[in-house]
């Protein structure tokens, strides 16, 4: 199995591995030796679309089946599989509860045919609070039954392909923005909740195989529990998972600024447990970019977003991504964003240029800025971007931060303070100077340490106590 794009596609292998492992499949990382290659490939951008291909065409290199999962997969169907040959099966999102019966029919020499593209939004009921009565089939929801009586810990099936410390958990599926720029909804789905029973289920059994931070994802977190009837579930929900025995860290990804209630940042920057960290998806600055994008907020009110929760946790965390480049971008516009960016104090920010995606509003917009000037404002920003979170980076040095340790290779530690996600943000190297050995150190311990030097996003730190120390004996990589 080979997953390509974000964590929540990670979360999807776990529960494709799961049935498979389930049906007495052996699942490995190992293509070599494989009879099936199951690749779960990203459809978000063009990049992420031409690394899945180019991972479907090197995939049957050692006479492996080959076998498209994901949201590609799901976004272009039979058009997928027309135009790559060389792929045995493109499958959807509904061919994920009978993944196994599809694997055998592949490796039996059988023929599937593939999906016609559709809007998945149209698959749930527009009202939200309705949407829990429906069958359609969402990756990391169960089979679609709509059995009430499931009992919460047999709703969904994973297995752990990754034994680190840190685990993706999902809260919901899909989204009901109509963002001119994006196309996740239409093949996503609309918005879906996970019930908070079957979170904390899964948080306890995520522990129970070695994980100790929790990453909570979806498409957009801040909307958790709309379609559950309390629009504060989140705050509800995260102290309960801070208190989950054996895990240390929570921390919650992917926030809407426009949806950022008073009550939620309280909850983020001020509960014990909670990583005191906001990815909040700002895109621009400029008001008029904004509302183009189908999007609110401009400089000042992203600033005093940002200002409210500094001032219940003054060494925060925070992330974000923007799209330079957006159709009707002026030099003006761009400057408004060099501004916010400039004053917001961020520790790690993505840059992204404009392009067309196929049946977003944005692709048919005039206006559209030369590729070669996108290219130029990428490449402005980008600088301007590694000077502020190299800065940002600075001027911690000198402070004390909790590090969940990741890596003990060589004699080398690595891990990451509450300040720095996983894959997105920088890390943390823990240096032999302390009164803490490092070879007293392993995978899952949780240390304090004192910051004494950075480079770029990433800092050294001098470990001096274990906060927590991980347990030993913990059972891992398991199904469940």
């Amino acid at each position: 199995m080979l997953t390509l794009g974000c964590a929540r596609n990670e979360v999807d292998s776990e529960e494709l591995a799961a049935r498979l492992a389930a049906d007495g499949w052996q699942v490995t990382d190992d293509g070599a030796a494989a009879d099936v290659v199951l690749v779960n490939t990203c459809g978000f951008v063009e990049q992420a679309k031409q690394d899945s291909i180019d991972t479907l065409l090197a995939a049957g290199d050692g006479g492996a089946k080959v076998v498209a999962a994901g949201c590609m997969a799901e976004r272009y169907g039979n058009q997928l599989a027309e135009s790559l040959p060389e792929a045995d099966a493109v499958l959807g999102f509904d061919d994920y509860p009978d993944i196994s019966d599809r694997l055998n029919t592949v490796l039996a020499g059988g023929t599937i045919t593939p999906h016609t593209p559709r809007d998945r939004r149209t698959l749930l009921p527009i009202t939200p609070v309705e949407r829990h009565t429906s069958r359609a089939a969402v990756p990391g929801h169960g089979d679609g039954d709509g059995d009430e009586h499931t009992p919460a810990h047999l709703k969904v099936l994973r297995y752990r392909l990754d034994r680190g410390p840190v685990a993706s958990l999902k809260l919901a599926s899909g989204c009901d923005r109509r963002c001119a720029f994006c196309a996740i909804p239409s093949f996503r789905g609309a918005y879906l909740s996970r019930t908070p029973d079957e979170v904390l289920n899964e948080a306890e059994w995520l522990a129970t195989q070695g994980a100790r931070e929790l990453v909570l994802v979806s498409e957009n977190s801040s909307s958790y529990g709309k379609d559950l009837g309390d629009p504060r579930a989140l705050e509800k929900l995260l102290p309960q998972l801070a208190k989950v025995p054996g895990i240390v860290r929570v921390r919650v990804s992917y926030l809407q600024p426009a949806e950022m209630r008073p009550g939620l940042v309280e909850v983020i920057a001020g509960t014990p447990g909670l990583a005191p960290y906001f990815d909040l998806s700002f895109q621009h600055a400029s008001e008029p970019v904004l509302r183009r994008m189908r999007r609110f907020g401009n400089t000042e009110r992203f600033w005093e977003l940002l200002a409210s929760a500094r001032a219940i946790a003054p060494e925060l965390g925070a992330r974000t991504n923007v799209i330079v480049g957006f159709p009707g971008e002026s030099e003006d516009d761009v400057a408004e964003l060099e501004r916010f960016l400039t004053g917001a104090e961020l520790d790690a920010i993505g840059v992204f240029g404009y392009s067309d995606e196929d049946g977003t509003e944005a692709a048919t917009m005039t206006g559209k800025v030369d590729p070669d000037e996108v290219t130029d404002r990428v490449n402005r920003l980008s600088s301007l971007v590694d000077e502020l979170v190299a800065q940002r980076a600075e001027d911690r040095v000198g402070s004390t931060v909790e590090v969940l340790v990741e890596t003990v290779d060589d004699g080398e530690v690595e891990g990451r303070a509450a300040h720095q996600a996983p894959e997105v943000d920088g890390t943390t190297t823990l240096t032999a100077d302390g009164a803490l050995a490092l070879d007293t150190l392993r995978p899952g311990d949780l240390v304090s340490a004192r910051v004494v030097d950075s480079v770029g996003v990433d800092l050294y730190a001098v470990p001096d106590a274990v906060l927590d120390r991980a347990p030993t004996g913990t059972v891992r990589g398991g199904p469940r």
